[in-house]
């Protein structure tokens, strides 16, 4: 996020009126400001190598480059821009490919206004995975399914995996059950900025860029197993 707490945000969707839907209700706030808007996915490649925007709120289904094809060359590029895929509705394979193609959450087409806001600023932050129960019913459905793309036939592990110590494997297991760092904290008996320190191990040894990442690559290893098989 930019120095002066001031998040830069560019919008990506092939409808203008959803995207003067969002820019009116993120411009409303002090702490934001669009810096930019794309209608397709080549766009937005090319805007975020010039704008360096913290949030992409990125859109699945545009002509010319989809969002996901976007997204894994915005995140291929080493750029700091985070994604949030923009979606129709919440069991969708395309945003769970969006996901594994280095986005750091997923938000419903009609969210409310609130929780936008919200959610741009948890991903800014870097802190947190954006409706982390919704996300991990989405990874439980198409891991357990083999319904998303670019799966692999059976769970490997890796081994990078033998770099944690004890207590991170055990954190990185509740970070893909969807726990919070609060919520991590109350079951271990930590401090939050204990917490945060694991995490930021556990990302830097498993080579992740953010907790979304971590999750998708729980269930993809087979270090979680999904926790409801009747879904």
């Amino acid at each position: 996020m930019t120095g002066d707490s001031i998040i830069k945000v560019l919008l990506v969707d092939d409808q203008p009126l959803l995207r003067m839907g969002f820019r009116l209700i993120l411009e409303g706030e002090d702490d934001f400001t669009v810096v930019g808007e794309a209608s397709d996915g080549a766009e937005a490649v090319r805007l975020v190598a010039e704008l360096h925007p913290d949030v992409v709120l990125m859109d699945v289904r545009m002509p010319a480059m989809d969002g996901i094809e976007a997204t894994r060359r915005i995140s291929d590029s080493g750029s700091d821009s985070r994604v949030i895929i923009l979606t129709t509705f919440d069991l969708d394979e395309y945003a769970f490919s969006g996901l594994q193609a280095g986005a750091s959450a997923f938000l419903l087409k009609d969210v409310a206004p609130a929780e936008l806001v919200h959610a741009v600023r948890l991903v800014a932050s870097g802190d947190a995975v954006v409706a982390p129960r919704v996300t991990q019913r989405l990874l439980e459905t198409y891991v357990r399914g083999g319904h998303a793309p670019g799966l692999a036939p059976a769970p490997h592990r890796d081994p990078l995996l033998d770099e944690l110590t004890p207590r991170e494997t055990e954190i990185l297991t509740t970070i893909a059950e969807g726990l919070s760092n609060a919520e991590i904290a109350h079951k271990f008996f930590l401090s939050e900025a204990t917490v945060k320190t694991h995490v930021r191990r556990i990302l830097s040894k498993l080579q992740l860029r953010d907790r979304v990442q971590v999750v998708v690559y729980a269930y993809e290893t087979g270090l979680v197993v999904p926790s409801n098989p009747d879904y």
